[in-house]
């Protein structure tokens, strides 16, 4: 019902930038979060950012408070990560989701794109 592709991950250095785009469609996303996700070798895969996709309410991990940016554009249907000042510990491949019709719960997954930062 939902599909989603990511795109805009890479290697970049520690201190460098790069900016995540999730391109979503097949249904509406009124009123729907939308997430991003990220997982690590060897790690459980964690929260990363939050937006309902009216662009009211945005949620960050603590982690990456202050660097990173989780926007939406809504006639592109399309949710952006924009990750600055990136540590090696940023390393993981990142994955968009989308909220199912469950509250609260990530029903729809991309594939993920990996992101590397090189210290």
């Amino acid at each position: 019902q939902v599909q989603l592709v990511e795109s805009g991950g890479g290697l970049v250095q520690a201190g460098g930038s790069l900016r995540l785009s999730c391109a979503a469609s097949g249904r509406t996303f009124s009123g729907r979060a939308m997430g991003w996700f990220r997982q690590a070798p060897g790690k459980e895969r964690e929260f990363v950012a939050s937006i309902i996709w009216s662009g009211g309410s945005i949620s960050y991990a603590d982690s990456v408070k202050g660097r990173f940016t989780i926007s939406r554009d809504n006639a592109k249907n399309t949710v952006y990560l924009q990750m600055n000042k990136l540590k090696p510990e940023d390393t993981a491949v990142y994955y968009c989701a989308a909220e199912s019709s469950t509250l609260g719960v990530f029903g729809y997954w991309g594939q993920g794109t990996q992101v590397t930062v090189s210290s």
